[in-house]
């Protein structure tokens, strides 16, 4: 790996920017095989780069940038996370969470089974489409009557190998409620979900009692970026503050719902409980498996098991 200042960001700069004092450098960014690696820290010898914390101004530098994909270090705090995913997003960058390796994934272990899984997803969530459309229209009509605003919420999730992904929800809180969560969130130390969250809203509620709010997850489902049954997809505020030996776990592709789902979901919100089923869900998978799991999520969504 060759880690040095890059000058084709610089150069990527207006004129009138190159001469900035930029004396606080926030960033080390290093290269390896056309990958643009981004770490909090800095290295032995390896010169800090500028800060590059205005958002349009990275849009442009990444731009210019030949780096073919994106790697963040875990290590960077979410905000900032956040920051270098819009920029990447806007500059057509694919951009990962760099993870410890992963051995023994579900894809690799078992391709002919996996290879069925996805065609399974793939033609399920089409269908679903089709036929729950009527119904999503008639959500999309009751989020904009009794809560103006945006109809879809996305965030920011962590994918296969790490990838970033945008979620797609229907919008159950307050518009801009992003800008209100570590004051929610501030003495959650599990999993940030909050029974009393101030910013979800009536008709939120009564979605998430049942998950009719990730009815839009089956658009992620065809896109690639997730699947039917799978672990948990992470937030990036949880995901990084899992434990560096349960990180691997991150390199698998999430589910719409999986074990964690269907045994305790809202009622298990602890991060090292919630990923330890993740990793039992990953080691024992099989196609049979998650085809025992949906009938299950079905049966907990309509009692409204552990949602809120």
């Amino acid at each position: 790996m060759t880690s040095y200042r890059i000058s084709t960001l610089k150069e990527s700069l207006p004129s009138d920017r190159q001469s900035h004092d930029y004396s606080k450098p926030k960033y080390v960014l290093s290269w390896r095989l056309g990958k643009l690696i981004v770490s909090s820290r800095p290295g032995t010898n390896q010169p800090d780069l500028p800060a590059l914390e205005n958002r349009e101004l990275l849009i442009q530098c990444l731009e210019n940038s030949p780096a073919r994909l994106i790697l963040l270090d875990p290590e960077i705090s979410e905000p900032k996370l956040r920051l270098w995913a819009d920029a990447c997003e806007q500059a057509n960058k694919p951009v990962f969470l760099r993870l410890p390796a992963a051995q023994g994934l579900p894809k690799t272990r078992n391709p002919i089974s996996w290879g069925c899984k996805r065609l399974f997803d793939w033609s399920v969530a089409a269908l679903l489409l089709v036929l729950l459309s009527p119904l999503m229209l008639a959500i999309a009509i009751m989020i904009h009557t009794y809560s103006p605003g945006p109809i879809f919420f996305t965030q920011w999730r962590v994918g296969e190998r790490g990838k970033l992904f945008r979620i797609l929800k229907f919008r159950s809180m307050i518009v801009d409620a992003d800008k209100f969560h570590y004051q929610v969130m501030a003495d959650q130390k599990g999993l940030h979900k909050c029974k009393d969250d101030f910013r979800v809203t009536a008709l939120g509620r009564w979605m998430r009692k049942y998950s009719i709010d990730e009815l839009p997850q089956l658009f992620n489902v065809l896109r690639g970026e997730m699947s039917l049954v799978g672990p948990r997809p992470w937030a990036l505020y949880d995901a990084i503050r899992i434990r560096k030996e349960g990180q691997k776990r991150l390199n698998a592709l999430p589910g719409i719902t999986g074990e964690w789902q269907v045994k305790a979901r809202s009622n298990l919100l602890d991060l090292d409980a919630v990923n330890h089923c993740d990793l039992e869900y990953l080691r024992s998978w099989s196609l049979w498996r998650d085809l025992k799991i949906l009938p299950l999520t079905m049966i907990k969504v309509i009692l409204g098991f552990g949602a809120y």
